[in-house]
């Protein structure tokens, strides 16, 4: 069973803003002659990478809640210029939006095992996914969701 992460989308906004920035980053990727993807680079280097590329994702908390997730493609470690080691967590260039979970804010990444995680939002049902995201917020905080 896969490992996931998952980590705070600091600078976005909305899943919106998220997609943009990777949308620029895949585009930048096939410009090099690469696949698309989008690179996070992290201090803390996982220990548990196996289960992490066996299907694993990378989920997002933007503005306080679990909204989306991208599929971790592979995780390279490096040292910087300054020698601290440092790993770069490759990510696929789909933004998959999940139901919306609420997560107080952390530093850094964590593990999240596949029982904590929501599910995607296309599993949900008919006509859940076309809401507009304020309305699903307001109806997930009430529970009605």
């Amino acid at each position: 069973m896969a490992l996931h992460l998952i980590k705070l989308c600091v600078g976005a906004d909305s899943i919106e803003d998220l997609r943009e920035w990777v949308a620029e980053r895949s585009l930048r990727a096939i410009a090099a002659g690469l696949e698309p993807h989008s690179v996070h680079t992290t201090r803390m280097v996982p220990k548990r990478m196996e289960e992490l590329l066996d299907g694993g994702s990378l989920y997002w908390v933007i503005k306080g809640q679990v909204q989306a997730r991208q599929r971790l493609l592979d995780i390279e470690t490096f040292t910087d210029d300054e020698g601290i080691a440092r790993c770069r967590l490759m990510l696929g260039p789909e933004v998959v939006e999940t139901a919306v979970q609420p997560k107080r804010p952390f530093q850094g990444w964590r593990y999240y095992t596949p029982d904590d995680v929501p599910p995607d939002l296309t599993s949900l049902g008919a006509g859940i996914a076309e809401m507009p995201a304020e309305l699903r917020r307001e109806l997930t905080e009430l529970g009605l969701l």
